[in-house]
């Protein structure tokens, strides 16, 4: 796992996302209650970026057809979208989140 710096964790409020346009494909990094996670920011239902999404219950909202993900696993919770975005393994390094970009998988 080679894991990069993608942002401060101050860089992404609580309860919110950050895109992060590195690696192979945009990742969305979210905050949940202190805690880091990352997930594919594309829509798999239309190609629609999830880190401005709605965040509840630890899923995210798409805000264009309200699509939602699990953010700790990328699966699917609501419909239309079908398939699931990939999750990312992040790490907390004192102020540093890392995200290890090329190890993206599917639940």
């Amino acid at each position: 796992m080679a894991f990069v710096r993608v942002c401060a964790a101050g860089d992404v409020p609580l309860d919110m996302g950050l895109r992060i346009d590195m690696g192979p494909e945009p990742i969305a990094v979210f905050n949940l209650d202190g805690e880091f996670f990352a997930i594919g920011d594309t829509c798999t239902h239309s190609d629609w970026s999830l880190s401005e999404g709605y965040i509840e219950d630890g899923t995210v909202e798409c805000t264009l057809h309200m699509a939602r993900f699990c953010i700790r696993t990328g699966k699917v919770k609501m419909s239309p979208a079908t398939e699931a975005v990939k999750y990312y393994p992040v790490r907390r390094e004192g102020d540093d989140v890392l995200v290890d970009l090329d190890g993206g998988a599917y639940a």
